[in-house]
Order: C-alpha cells, then sequence, then structure tokens
C-alpha cells in the first residue's frame, strides 16, 4: 500500500517553488522561475525516492500562470528535457505522481467563462502529466462545484460539460466528496452516470455524510468498484481534523493511532493513502516506518533537536529507548506528538543550539566562529531573533553537514 502526501516537502532544501506578480510575469522571468520549479520538482522526487514515499501530489504551482493567457510560452517543449529526466525518475521507481486542481477549478458553473476557463486549466494540468511521459494511472482529481440553487440540474451541468473534455483529460480526471456540498452518494451517483472513478475523502465524509452509520470501509469497497484496471489502483484521501480550527481544517500532523486504527480498518482493500496534512511528507514518512517497521534511528537524527526545544525530558527519554534497544514505532512517533504539543522554551533552543555547534565548531573558519559566538551572545540578550542565529547555524551545517541540513530545529511548519 502507498503513503503519500501533497505538493510541498518540509525540511528538505531547494524544493520551494516560486512565482511572480503579474506586472513581473515577463518571458525572461517566467523562464527564470519555470526552469528553478522544474529543479525543486525533481529535488523533492529524489527526496522522496530516498525515502520510500512513491505517491505524491505534484502542486498546481509548477508553472507561474499555466493556463492563463500572461504565460504564452511553449514551457512543454522549452523544458522538454527536463520533463522527460524528471519523468524517468518518476516511472523507473514507480511513483504514482497526481494533481489537484483548486477550488476556482469549476466545471459545472452557470457561466460560460468560468467553464471555459475550467477546462483551460485542466488542460493545463493534464499537459503537465503527459509532458512527464506518465500514463492514466497519474489522475488530476477535482470536486464537483457549486449547487446554484438546485443540485440535480448542477449535476446534469456538470455531466454536461465533462462530455466536452478531451479524451486525454477523460482518462485522467477522477472525483471526490466534498465537506460542503456533494456527498459521497452524490459523487458515487455521477460516476455511475459517466464512468468516472471516485476517491473517497475520510474528513470531508465525517463532517458531510451520506449516511453516518456506514463506516469508511463500506464507503471504499463502494468507490473502489469505479476503478477500472486501466486507472490504476484506487486512491483515497486521508486527514484528520485540526481541533482548534473550523471544521475540513486538516491537522498539524497525522497523530499515528488514530492513522492506524484507519489503517488496520482498510488494510484488506486494495488502495493508495493520499495524506492531507499540514506537515506533509513528514507525516507520510512517520506512516510508512510504522507500517513497514523500518529503522528510526535516521529519523531520531532529524527530529532529535526540535524535540529537545520543546521538551528536555521527552528528548532525554527518547534517546534511552535508541540505548536499551527497546524502541518501539508508535512509543516514538507518541513522544514526538507529545512534544510538539508544548510550547517551545528558550533555555531548551539555547541546548540545542550548542550541541548542533559542538558537532560544526571544529569544521568552521574563524571569522564564522566569531560570528556564531556573538550571535549566540546577543540572541541570549534578546538582541537577535531566533531566526536569524538558526538561520545562520543552518547555513553551516548546509557548508559543512551534508546531513545535519536536514534537522527539523531549523525549519518551521
Amino acid at each position: 500500500m502507498k503513503i503519500g502526501y501533497a505538493c510541498i516537502s518540509i525540511g528538505v532544501p531547494n524544493t520551494e517553488k516560486h512565482t511572480c506578480k503579474l506586472n513581473n510575469a515577463t518571458e525572461e522571468r517566467l523562464l527564470e522561475i519555470i526552469k528553478s520549479n522544474l529543479d525543486a520538482l525533481e529535488n523533492t522526487i529524489n527526496y522522496n525516492i530516498e525515502n520510500k514515499i512513491y505517491l505524491f501530489r505534484i502542486g498546481s504551482d509548477l508553472i507561474p500562470f499555466g493556463s492563463s493567457p500572461v504565460n504564452n510560452l511553449s514551457w512543454w517543449e522549452i523544458f522538454k528535457d527536463k520533463f522527460e529526466s524528471i519523468g524517468k525518475k518518476i516511472i523507473t521507481n514507480k511513483i504514482r505522481v497526481s494533481m489537484h486542481p483548486g477550488q476556482y477549478t469549476v466545471l459545472n458553473s452557470p457561466n460560460p467563462e468560468i467553464v471555459e476557463r475550467a477546462i483551460a486549466d485542466l488542460e493545463y494540468h493534464n499537459r503537465i502529466l503527459d509532458a512527464l511521459g506518465v500514463d492514466s494511472k497519474s489522475k488530476m482529481v477535482i470536486h464537483i462545484g457549486g449547487i446554484y440553487n438546485d443540485k440535480s440540474k448542477a449535476i446534469e451541468v456538470f455531466i454536461k460539460n465533462y462530455q466536452k473534455l478531451t479524451e486525454s483529460i477523460k482518462r485522467r480526471l477522477i472525483i471526490e466528496n466534498d465537506d460542503k456540498l456533494y456527498t459521497i452518494t452524490d459523487v458515487l451517483e455521477i460516476s455511475r452516470k459517466t464512468k468516472i472513478p471516485v476517491v473517497y475523502d475520510n474528513l470531508h465524509n465525517s463532517i458531510n455524510p451520506s449516511d453516518a452509520g456506514k463506516s469508511d470501509s463500506f464507503w471504499i469497497e463502494l468507490c473502489s468498484k469505479t476503478w477500472d484496471k486501466k486507472d490504476g489502483v484506487p486512491k483515497v484521501h486521508y486527514s484528520q481534523q485540526d481541533p482548534s480550527k473550523r471544521n475540513g481544517s486538516h491537522s498539524k500532523t497525522i497523530i499515528l493511532d488514530k492513522f492506524l486504527s484507519y489503517y488496520n480498518s482498510i488494510k484488506g482493500i486494495d488502495l493508495e493513502i493520499m495524506l492531507e496534512v499540514k506537515d506533509k511528507n513528514l507525516s507520510a514518512i512517520k506512516c510508512i516506518n510504522s507500517i513497514n517497521k523500518y529503522p528510526l534511528e535516521r529519523e531520531w537524527d532529524i527530529y532529535k533537536y526540535l524535540v529537545l526545544e520543546h521538551s528536555l525530558e521527552l528528548y532525554k527519554l527518547i534517546n534511552e529507548l535508541f540505548k536499551s534497544k527497546e524502541i518501539i514505532h508508535q512509543s516514538f512517533y507518541n513522544h514526538i506528538e507529545e512534544a510538539l504539543e508544548t510550547e517551545t522554551k528558550k533555555d531548551n533552543t539555547i541546548i540545542a543550539i550548542n550541541l548542533i555547534w559542538n558537532i560544526l565548531k571544529n569544521k568552521v573558519q574563524e571569522k564564522e566562529k566569531k560570528r556564531f559566538v556573538n550571535l549566540l551572545s546577543r540572541f541570549k540578550k534578546d538582541q537577535v531573533s531566533e531566526k536569524a542565529i538558526k538561520n545562520y547555524l543552518l547555513k553551516l551545517a548546509s557548508h559543512y553537514n551534508s546531513f545535519l541540513k536536514y534537522n527539523l530545529f531549523f525549519y518551521s511548519f
């Protein structure tokens, strides 16, 4: 079972994407950004391969103004070699990629101009996947759209406009239940009439249910039957509610105990799970490691100073677990989740900074040592920000320690 994440990698250098404002969207600037974003995508794919993540959603912002007349570049031809190089890595490593056009891609709008823009947006997303050379198992997921005071008519309009799409787009399109308007029953009915595969979203169904008495596995079984062999293994979206925000807001992290309960209830079904969560790849690795019982030493190296910053006690406890060889995946991640729920403490931050400095201090130049000592002194006196000293340490780590730069202590998420 593949488990993946969407769009952004947390704590992975050189994976940030860029855009520009309309008044700066010159041909030269667009070419520069596209090249940078494709490099970032390739770095993300490399990271995913290294971490055994074989399901990934590519962000819609890969090409700035990709579906707008503002960008009239034939970017798929200009960067043909780059797309093919990335696509080869995706295909060779059996990574399944997808895309998710946003909330303004509405096929059932009564406004023809909005529908026209929606179709243009689907063409843009499809062109990216075609440029990568991936097959029809790489999907584009959309919601049905609005109700416009008449759900039955809105569904008819969706089906009518769906028929206008090219076969190339149709073979990639899948549809999803949402948290406000279209229940999983509504979407399954549209699928029955159109043969579009259905993605089941557990959080959306909990907020906007068809039948609250039916389990996730019940709906997943029904949705799985809408997928043909040519569509690949059925996909589901899994997320957890952020208790501090409005209904439908994704949690900061996937709470492992809840996920494992869900996983155990559906693991007999052949499917793939796309996590929708704020900490992205971090939760994906957590779930993958826990299911497959992969070694955790590297994972602890990535988390340890972040945990220390939040809780010296839990930092020591996890260290002791590794020393005693009694480490259990669920306990390990439970302790990390507990730590990250607490506020950071400046004294702990200083301890973490000094531990990292001890790794670097014999490698740096004298002027860099003086710069660090000065920054630390001023940080203790509240004369420079935590961000400033962390950024300087990250700069040194990136130069002198290839693995330390991945430590989550340096990143905000």
